[in-house]
């Protein structure tokens, strides 16, 4: 998300020195609220301004003034931006939502460490020796910036002067164990693939019911690259967007799919197609060979179609292998009870 914060001469508010306060985002800056309702007489916010600053609730500083007669002359609105300022990959704001989002992704230095640890989560890739703490020290020291490198790290740091196992912590025997553990990954579902990469709106439902439609990644890049051309892509809300179906088959072919909306239709067709962003995810699938989803053996299933959640420790198998089996036989696996709830195991 892109946060604007306003840079102040440092205040005393309520005992602390202040001299951040949080703007939120590009509508509280020009005047108005999340619904749209002027705040502030619809006083903007520009660089140079005098203004009266509170702490919210004692804690958090905010703007909740601005002296117009103090305004210095030949001062203009501000100008959110449409690109993040880290990578330069466009800032999207999707319909009803009041924060501009880096699509990025896996290229953003800002996202950058979040990423790969999402990319090496349990139901991404799951690489066994590479948490969170080593993702960081990895990335610390230049030796991990995005996923691809992860499959390079036996040829640049197993052998020479930058041996894993000469690092703190690592001996020779760990060093080989993660190397081994990340050919193992090599291969790999497509499900897996596709939510590791961190699309939002793109969890690890979604990517499953985007893998069992689409079984290879060529389908699946190749349909969201025809997509993204298309008219329906291009309409700024849902509204334009629905006279333009028609002549955008790709886009409904995607939105056609079981569990898959229109958020995931504009957040794939707007992540995959920025072109440092597809660049790191085209690396990163050169080292990759990526199985289709296993058929379904939804004949004589109890369970096909009906939408099942796993809680707790299983006795035979882990929940992500109690997942596994519960989707090849047709069910639906979700995180969490609600009213579509068929069975809690």
């Amino acid at each position: 998300a892109l946060s604007p914060v306003a840079r102040l001469h440092p205040v005393t508010v309520g005992g602390v020195v202040v001299s951040n306060a949080t703007l939120h985002n590009e509508d509280y800056i020009a005047g108005r609220d999340a619904r749209g309702q002027v705040i502030r007489d619809g006083k903007d916010i520009r660089v140079g301004d005098w203004v009266q600053v509170y702490r919210a609730g004692d804690v958090i500083p905010k703007i909740a003034d601005v002296d117009l007669a103090r305004r210095p002359e030949g001062t203009e609105p501000y100008v959110f931006p449409s690109h993040c300022p880290e990578c330069g990959s466009e800032a999207v704001r999707e319909e009803g939502d009041a924060v501009r989002r880096c699509t990025g992704g896996l290229i953003c230095p800002a996202q950058a460490v979040e990423k790969l640890k999402h990319f090496v989560s349990r139901a991404a890739f799951d690489i066994e020796g590479l948490g969170a703490k080593q993702v960081e020290a990895f990335h610390a020291d230049g030796w991990i910036q995005e996923p691809a490198d992860i499959f390079e790290l036996r040829a640049r740091y197993g052998s020479g002067l930058k041996q894993l196992k000469n690092r703190e912590g690592w001996g020779e025997k760990s060093a080989s164990n993660l190397f081994d553990a990340i050919d193992e990954r090599r291969r790999i579902g497509l499900g897996r693939v596709i939510f590791a990469l961190g699309i939002r709106h793109v969890g690890e439902v979604a990517a499953n019911d985007l893998a069992r439609h689409f079984a290879t990644w060529e389908a699946f890049a190749q349909t969201v690259d025809r997509a993204a051309a298309e008219p329906a892509a291009q309409a700024p809300d849902a509204k334009a967007r629905k006279p333009l179906l028609a002549e955008s088959p790709a886009w409904s072919e995607i939105t056609a799919i079981d569990g898959i909306g229109e958020a995931v239709a504009v957040a794939l067709t707007t992540t995959l197609t920025q072109a440092a962003e597809r660049a790191s995810v085209e690396r990163l699938i050169a080292h990759l060979d990526i199985l289709p989803p296993p058929a379904r053996k939804t004949d004589g299933s109890p369970v096909a179609g009906k939408t099942v959640v796993f809680t707790g420790t299983l006795e035979k198998m882990t929940r992500a292998e109690a997942k596994a089996r519960a989707e090849a036989l047709g069910a639906k696996v979700a995180g969490s009870v609600s009213a579509k709830t068929d069975l809690l195991v």
